[in-house]
């Protein structure tokens, strides 16, 4: 069957299942305001969500290599719509903040996906195939907040009645077209912590998990406050902000769709993912300097293309420096780094940019600027088991 058919039908599942995420994210916090939440109560939506991914990435990603992909994806996709069903019909703050818990639980199966990818396509394949999964994601942020924005002039909780509905088709129509990779080795009998332990006690994966964790950690403070600083600092309106949201992610699905595949043949992982780095810390020191819209724009892009290089070049690392039987546990312990960048993320650039609009993109470049050490000092990939 070859690995393009399962890719394509992969990337169908991640892309609606990233649709419905897209839909509620924009409306989230004016719908738990309706609900009488303060603002700053609403920051632990987003904090508990990222909790919860942290908590149940390498749960899902061991539970993958023991019993099948298909299985958990098929179990995830179906709470997800529960998920954002709970969120449709939530009436209390409450309510919308466990309906956020149980989709991070559920929406932690991000690991598996690139597991997956892992089973069905060669080493060298490995980051073009994460790629594909980063285009998902990009489209899926490309059109859930333009449907988002068409959906909530009606209601603010009809955006989570339609992703339901969403994840609802998507998990039928995976049940009967998604199918069980064919390499998928079983584990050995070992439990959960003594496999975390081996795992980072290995210096090409704690290497790659600091890494990942340094990159999110940058990229979710500067995310945190990039609204903020289009309205005060180039006066956008608030129709304009989301355009520029879209702009970036026309240009991650661009990149990650398009470009991954040939420059990875021609540079390798390891300079993809230091290229990456580089142009987000060169673009995070730029953004609060840049003049009127034009420069912001032209600050943002080598933010938006970094972020689509080093992203699956950093995933397609972790899993070939992972055991081959043990792809989604490796890789479900990357998400969980990435989950608690975006726990400690928000809060310190929200913090820091009360005090000084530069202080969060400066301390991002910073970190950024130690990832891409941390990438330049990586050996070689070694063969896969």
């Amino acid at each position: 069957m070859g690995s393009r058919r399962p890719l394509a039908i992969l990337f169908v599942i991640v892309f609606i299942d990233l649709l419905g995420f897209g839909m509620v994210i924009p409306v989230m916090a004016l719908y738990a305001r309706k609900l009488g939440a303060s603002e700053a109560i609403t920051g632990w939506l987003s904090t508990g969500y990222s909790l919860m991914q942290f908590v149940f990435a390498p749960i899902w990603g061991r539970l993958s290599d023991r019993i099948g992909r298909r299985p958990v994806l098929l179990v995830s996709i179906a709470m997800t719509a529960v998920a954002f069903l709970a969120y449709g019909l939530a009436e209390s703050f409450l309510v919308l903040l466990f309906s956020r818990l149980f989709a991070g639980a559920a929406t932690a199966n991000i690991g598996i996906a690139q597991a997956y990818v892992a089973d069905v396509t060669p080493p060298e394949g490995r980051a073009r195939g994460m790629g594909i999964i980063g285009a998902a994601f990009g489209l899926g942020f490309i059109l859930g907040p333009a449907l988002a924005g068409f959906l909530a002039h009606r209601s603010l909780a009809l955006p989570g009645f339609v992703a339901a509905a969403l994840a609802a088709v998507n998990g039928v129509a995976a049940y009967f077209v998604l199918p069980e990779p064919e390499h998928h080795l079983s584990p050995p009998r070992r439990s959960r912590f003594a496999a975390l332990i081996e795992e980072l006690g290995r210096p090409g994966i704690r290497r790659l998990i600091i890494c990942y964790f340094l990159i999110v950690g940058a990229f979710s403070a500067m995310e945190s406050t990039y609204a903020f600083l289009m309205k005060d600092r180039y006066a956008l309106s608030d129709a304009a902000v989301p355009w520029v949201f879209t702009y970036i992610g026309v240009l991650v699905t661009i990149v990650q769709g398009g470009l991954v595949g040939p420059l990875t043949r021609s540079l390798g992982e390891k300079r993809l993912l230091v290229l990456g780095t580089a142009l987000q810390a060169v673009a995070l020191i730029a953004l609060p300097f840049a003049s009127a819209l034009p420069g912001l724009l032209l600050a943002t892009a080598p933010l938006a293309i970094g972020s689509g290089l080093s992203s699956p070049a950093l995933t397609a690392l972790i899993s070939r420096r992972a055991r081959a039987d043990e792809q989604g546990g490796t890789l479900g312990i990357g998400q969980s780094a990435a989950a608690f960048g975006r726990i400690l993320g928000p809060y310190s650039g929200t913090w820091s940019f009360e005090r000084d609009v530069h202080y969060p993109y400066l301390g991002g470049a910073a970190l950024m600027a130690v990832a891409t050490v941390i990438g330049a000092t990586l050996r070689g990939a070694p063969p896969e088991a």
